[in-house]
């Protein structure tokens, strides 16, 4: 994953709405949620959630699809383990990361 890319993607998981929709949708699986489903389960005005879920689209982490009448958002599994892995990979100055069970904390 490219520096641009990341930045972009953890740009638009730094806002807590934003978060939590992303959180919402990776719950979700494959599957995904309607807005309105997301919408009820986050007590979020409409226009607001529209406008992260737009974020999210545009970072890359969240794909968009038409199913009849209705919008269904899905995480992007692929971009965001690409986000992890790009993140790992440069944890640790390029050194394999040993995480403690306890405190998920990186040792480098």
């Amino acid at each position: 994953m490219e520096s641009t890319k990341v930045v972009q993607a953890l740009a638009a998981l730094a806002h807590p709405l934003r978060l939590e929709v992303f959180r919402a949708l990776v719950v979700a699986g494959r599957s995904g949620l309607t807005p309105g489903v997301i919408q009820a389960a986050l007590d979020v005005p409409p226009a607001t959630l529209s406008f992260h879920l737009k974020e999210l689209s545009n970072s890359g982490l969240v794909t968009q699809e038409r199913a009849s009448r209705h919008l269904i958002y899905r995480a992007a599994y692929d971009n965001m383990n690409a986000l992890l892995g790009y993140l790992s990979a440069n944890c640790c100055q390029g050194a394999a990361c040993a995480v403690e069970t306890t405190a998920d904390v990186c040792k480098c």
